[in-house]
Formats: C-alpha cells, structure tokens, sequence
C-alpha cells in the first residue's frame, strides 16, 4: 500500500489551522492501537518525574507525540528531531502558533545524532524499522541518555508487521505507520533486545503489541479505509458513515488488546534503561 500520498493530503487539511492540528492528533490517537501503547508508558513514566525533564522525540514525524508530552508536563524541555526538513518547519511553526515554547524541533540523521548525557527520556515510534544501521543509532541514544535514562521504542515484530515488500500479509498492522519502504521485515523480539543491551543498556523490557484483537482492529479502522482511498478520493464522502459503524468495534478490539498478554503479535513495545 502506498501511504505516503494519502499522508499528505490529509497532512494538508488538517494543518489548514491550529484546531484541525489538535483533532488531527486526536484522531490519530483513537485510531491507531499504538498511541494507545505508547501514550500508556509515557504517563507511567511521568508519574515518577517530580520535577523537569529532558526529553528527545526520535523521529517526530507530524509531532503528535511531541504534543502529548508537553501536555503532560509543561516544566518539560522536549527536543524533536526527523529527517524531513519541511516536517520540521511545519512542526516548529505549529509549536510556536499554540504557545508551546519548551519544544523545539531540528533535522537531524539519527544514524549521526548525538548529544551525550543529555536526555531523561528518548522516545522512538515506528522509526527503527526504516533505519539500516539501527545498532549505531541505539548507540547513539544510549550516549544521548542521561544514567539512568529510559528509551522507549514502539516498532513492528518480525510477525507479520512490516509491508516492506509486499502487502498480502493479513497480519500487517499499523505498527509500521504511515510509510511502506522498510528496509527489515520487523524485529525478532529476543534480537532487538540482544542489540540494545550490546549498544549498553543495563536492561530491556520487550512486549508484543498488535495481537489478533488489535491485528483485527487495523484492518477494520485503517486497512481496509486505505486501500479504499487509494482507488479514489470519492471515498472521502463515505468513510465517516463507514466509521460509524466500524469504529465503536474496533475501539472495543484496540481496549482489548491493550489489556491482555500476547505470547505472539505484530508489533513491539520496548523499554531499555541506561
């Protein structure tokens, strides 16, 4: 599936005023499983954090995150980073539209970015699986981290969640966002935590995410609204009857996911202290 052009365009709409930006971000968050993942571990680790916080979006794409966390706490200092130059100026712009003085956001290549011991907290979603060289980018947000630091990463498994070649596979999950070139079919779950703790983690907590109820789930919220798209923009006028119906059931199967154990799943969720 070709993503990217329909990121775009919806991009274009919703950036068209600073409340479109905040729905847009809100819509992302109810309907992608792995927000719900991640938005969990960033308020767990908030709830330890008494005072500011250094904080590194790696790979911040529309900053959706980025804004979580500054509403989280607005005594965080949070530093952007992404490749796309045009992504960061957007960003930057909106941030300093809505008052948001403590982000900041900067092209950077993660395989060269590195500030050390600098960050509480490094976040990565969905960004690994389209590096080549990830051991050198887990070396450098080790480096980046403060002692004591934590690393979040949200990335697809080597279970069916990355469309890198092909897009038969029935299990292919929103995990891998919004873009199609991968250049891993997901990570072996004992793998990714083997390179972390080679690039200097004291420990690694990894989690599949993305079981049958959430693989569901994206298929009903997102696949199938997609691949509609993608035969015509004329689509646009039925998906918010589509959603109606298909949402409060995917709502309950991403509720579902969320709080149960998977021995196996699509994507990953994973922390790694420094």
């Amino acid at each position: 599936m070709q993503y990217d052009p329909i990121k775009r365009r919806l991009g274009v709409f919703f950036n068209a005023s600073p409340a479109l930006r905040k729905l847009f971000y809100r819509l992302l968050d109810l309907l992608f499983l792995r927000a719900w993942y991640v938005k969990r571990e960033l308020k767990r680790w908030a709830a330890m954090q008494h005072n500011g916080a250094s904080v590194l979006d790696a790979g911040a794409g529309f900053g959706q995150y980025v804004y979580f966390m500054s509403t989280l706490n607005p005594n965080w200092n949070i530093l952007a980073v992404d490749v796309k130059d045009e992504q960061v100026a957007d960003c930057n712009a909106f941030f300093k539209t809505i008052g948001k003085h403590a982000v900041r956001f900067q092209t950077a290549d993660l395989t060269r970015f590195r500030e050390p011991n600098t960050f509480d907290l490094a976040l990565s979603v969905d960004v690994m699986e389209h590096i080549l060289d990830d051991v050198q980018v887990f070396k450098n947000l080790y480096d980046s981290l403060k002692p004591g630091g934590l690393l979040i990463i949200s990335t697809p498994s080597d279970k069916g969640g990355s469309d890198t070649h092909h897009d038969h596979n029935d299990h292919d999950s929103e995990a891998h966002g919004f873009i199609d070139e991968h250049v891993r079919d997901g990570y072996n779950i004992i793998d990714i935590q083997e390179k972390l703790k080679a690039a200097g983690f004291s420990k690694v907590d990894a989690k599949y995410s993305y079981g049958t109820a959430g693989s569901l789930a994206w298929r009903l919220s997102m696949k199938y609204p997609i691949q509609l798209l993608g035969i015509s923009q004329l689509f646009f006028i039925v998906l918010p009857f589509y959603y109606v119906v298909a949402y409060p059931i995917a709502f309950v199967l991403n509720y579902i996911d969320t709080i149960s154990t998977h021995d196996s799943g699509t994507g990953l969720i994973v922390k790694a202290w420094k």
